[in-house]
């Protein structure tokens, strides 16, 4: 059994640092949004703060400490391999880390192949659709600021997962429109999909 946790731990280790990497290489990459000072203003991944320039010196704090992080995690790896005698509470203690290590980097940028979000690079073909969603009362966000309310929630569906952003601007939420449109995504009308997942919750006759 120790054997088996070692051998998906290790998997998971190196999955996690060749997402790293490969964010890495995109963070290079030519820009599409934002590429004004007034869109990344207007981008926000967390409603209390805005997203930093995608940049390497602009990003460098949280690629600093999700690299830290990383070599934590083969640290302790390691001390699990030469202890043989942990318990699978051990591994499970490792991955909570991991688990929440994608919002070290405050990143949002669309380059000419995908998203870059937080500590990964999301292709457009894991992006299956799109929506915005209205910051009203209602929402979870509404109340965190004035720049907040009444803007807009950004959602991507993707095929395992999803991921969003805020957008405070009606420019830039046309703007992201015609960019996600443009390569082949699917928007989905907010009050369609609510329906239909009101339906999907309730059993056919």
């Amino acid at each position: 059994m120790v054997v088996f946790f070692n051998i998906v731990f290790l998997i998971v280790i190196v999955y996690f640092c060749f997402k790293f990497i490969h964010l890495l290489m995109k963070l290079k990459k030519d820009k599409i949004f934002p590429i004004t000072n007034e869109e990344l203003i207007a981008i926000r991944v967390y409603p209390q703060k805005g997203v930093n320039i995608p940049t390497f010196s602009k990003q460098k704090i949280g690629i600093i400490m999700y690299s830290i992080l990383l070599l934590f995690i083969i640290g302790m790896y390691i001390i699990g391999v030469f202890f043989k005698d942990l318990d699978a509470s051990f591994y499970l203690l490792m991955f909570l880390p991991l688990t929440y290590s994608y919002n070290l980097l405050s990143l949002f940028a669309i380059i000419d192949d995908g998203v870059l979000y937080g500590t990964r690079f999301v292709p457009w073909k894991r992006i299956t659709s799109f929506h915005f969603e209205r910051i009203d009362v209602n929402h979870n966000y509404y109340g965190y600021s004035k720049e907040v309310n009444d803007s807009y929630e950004l959602i991507f569906e993707g095929k395992l997962s999803k991921m969003s952003c805020i957008v405070t601007t009606d420019d830039s939420k046309e703007k992201l429109r015609k960019i996600l449109c443009g390569h082949g995504l699917l928007e989905v009308n907010n009050s369609a999909k609510i329906v239909e997942e009101t339906e999907n919750n309730y059993p056919k006759n």
